[in-house]
């Protein structure tokens, strides 16, 4: 595992732009994992940019989501597919049917967790996956449990998690209870992880998840079994605390 700190959130955003970037360069057809949240806003700013300069293109790249809020559709404003379109995919050339995420309004949920994780699959598996971390640990939808799903699946969002995200809706009662996400066997399965942990208040749960013991009700600490994960955070990390 790899760490890099940076002196603040431009900072970390333009870094990560510039490594997806690389990747796509060596790779014009990969298949980027992305995420949501407000921690990868910064990146996705810095890879429209490129675009607009000139310096990038996203024509053949393939995208695939880690979640979508279930109950939610594509035109829903609160929806991560309308977050997806409003922060990234509009603003650069990636072709439409090329990205990839959950649906949030399947009448069969678990039918279309299995036809995600097929599709993930057929693609040829990630190449490379943005990950933000949650406050008590969680990455994609995966909260904290005694043990952690290994496919794409519904969950139960923990109250922690339905109040950070808030900050997105009118009130806490309009924050959906449930979500589609990737597993955590996926998000292991990707090539190489990119995790962005940003503001002191990420502080805690990435030190668990770094140099922490590997728990499921840390599920961001699994990803001290991946080969290849480089983590970009905006803070001191200081993991003698522990």
């Amino acid at each position: 595992m790899r760490i890099i700190q940076d002196e603040n959130y431009a900072a970390l955003s333009c870094r990560t732009a510039e490594i997806i970037l690389a990747a796509v360069r060596e790779k014009p057809d990969c298949v980027l994992g992305l995420a949501t949240g407000s921690t990868p806003i910064g990146a996705y700013d810095c890879l429209a940019e490129a675009y607009r300069e000139g310096r990038a293109t996203f024509r053949h790249v393939r995208t695939v989501n880690l979640d979508e809020y279930a109950g939610l559709g594509a035109d829903d404003p609160q929806s991560y597919r309308y977050f997806m379109e409003k922060h990234l995919f509009s603003r650069i050339n990636v072709q439409r049917e090329n990205t990839h995420i959950p649906n949030g309004l399947a009448e069969n949920p678990a039918l279309e967790c299995r036809r995600y994780d097929a599709l993930c699959e057929a693609l040829g598996g990630i190449d490379l996956q943005l990950l933000g971390i949650g406050k008590n640990g969680h990455i994609g939808f995966n909260e904290p449990a005694r043990a952690l799903d290994v496919h794409t699946h519904t969950v139960t969002l923990a109250e922690s998690t339905r109040l950070a995200n808030s900050r997105n809706f009118k009130s806490l009662d309009d924050v959906p209870r449930s979500a589609l996400t990737l597993g955590m066997g996926g998000i292991m399965r990707a090539k190489r992880i990119l995790l962005l942990a940003s503001g002191e208040q990420k502080r805690e749960a990435l030190q668990k998840a770094v140099s922490g013991k590997v728990d499921p009700e840390v599920p961001a600490s699994f990803l001290q079994l991946h080969p290849d994960v480089t983590v970009i955070c905006d803070f001191d990390l200081n993991c003698a605390e522990l």
